[in-house]
């Protein structure tokens, strides 16, 4: 009977080994075909601009003027004006992100005020960007208009405010969940110290969350970098630098959008794949940067 027992027990321990050893594979296969997909990607942006680099005309790409009727192709505009954005939304989005966990990790004793942000933020992360963008084209930039009296309204700072409120709840929701955790494992022992809510989350919560807040840049930036709707609608799709927040501008995300329809074999068309290529390499430095922070200690604080 023992012995029957102990044999049972082997079969179901080599089941669930053989379970494991199933779901490993499925995990390394599906990373494997993930990190493919990217070199897949990578690859094809590389092979249509070959053009640029074989003909000498990268230098025509590189340069600061958009002009394709009298032959200027220039996107470095767009790339420094995509860097702006997405650095300046992230600047007003994470302060507010910091500042929404904190009203649900101590500021808000009412159950009913924190169920009810939270619905609230959860309801903004299923809203369409097409409708930020409608509510800016009809609110934001009149009002932009009517205070500051310079400019059209469509302009960086539009693009910039509306961005933010975009990317502002999947922010939170990251952190928010992390935060969870900590406060699991540490509240008790905050609470034992002494800490009121603000300290607990100044001085426990948010060190012992740095690799998350490190992943909620990444994520905030991601959907900031590859948004194309709202600077599509309310940036104002000028190709130049911007001097001012109240300049009309346009992004790598909005040009691609804008030139994609033109003949296939024209430099513009062709200058579409290497703003492709370097919003690929853009990301791609951001958070490699940002990881390097991590690992190396950094935090924000």
């Amino acid at each position: 009977m023992t012995d029957h027992r102990f044999s049972a027990e082997a079969q179901a321990l080599r089941r669930t080994a053989r379970r494991e050893l199933w779901i490993e594979r499925i995990l390394l296969a599906a990373a494997g075909l993930s990190a493919a997909v990217v070199v897949a990607i990578f690859s094809m942006l590389v092979w249509f601009c070959l053009p640029l680099f074989t003909e000498h005309r990268l230098g025509a790409v590189l340069a600061w003027r958009w002009d394709p009727i009298h032959q200027h192709f220039g996107i470095l505009p767009m790339l420094i004006t995509s860097c702006m954005l997405t650095i300046l939304a992230l600047c007003i989005a994470f302060p507010l992100t910091i500042g929404i966990c904190s009203l649900l990790h101590g500021t808000i004793r009412n159950g009913v005020l924190r169920r009810m942000l939270l619905f609230l933020v959860h309801f903004m992360t299923g809203i369409p960007t097409v409708i930020y963008g409608f509510v800016s084209v009809f609110v934001l930039v009149p009002l932009l208009r009517w205070v500051f009296e310079t400019g059209t309204g469509f302009s960086l700072m539009a693009a910039c405010l509306t961005l933010s409120v975009l990317i502002l709840p999947t922010m939170v929701l990251v952190l928010h969940a992390e935060l969870d955790q900590a406060e699991a494992r540490y509240r008790l022992t905050a609470e034992a110290l002494g800490f009121s809510a603000e300290q607990t989350m100044r001085s426990v919560l948010l060190p012992a969350c740095r690799r998350a807040l490190i992943v909620t840049v990444l994520l905030g930036m991601g959907r900031a970098v590859g948004d194309t709707l709202v600077s599509l609608m309310v940036a104002g799709n000028a190709a130049q630098v911007p001097h001012s927040l109240f300049d009309s501008v346009r992004t790598l995300t909005a040009h691609i959008a804008l030139v994609l329809a033109t003949d296939s074999h024209s430099m513009a068309y062709q200058s579409v794949f290497a703003a492709g290529l370097f919003l690929f390499l853009l990301m791609s430095c951001f958070q490699a940067v940002l990881r390097f922070w991590a690992k190396s200690g950094a935090s924000f604080r």
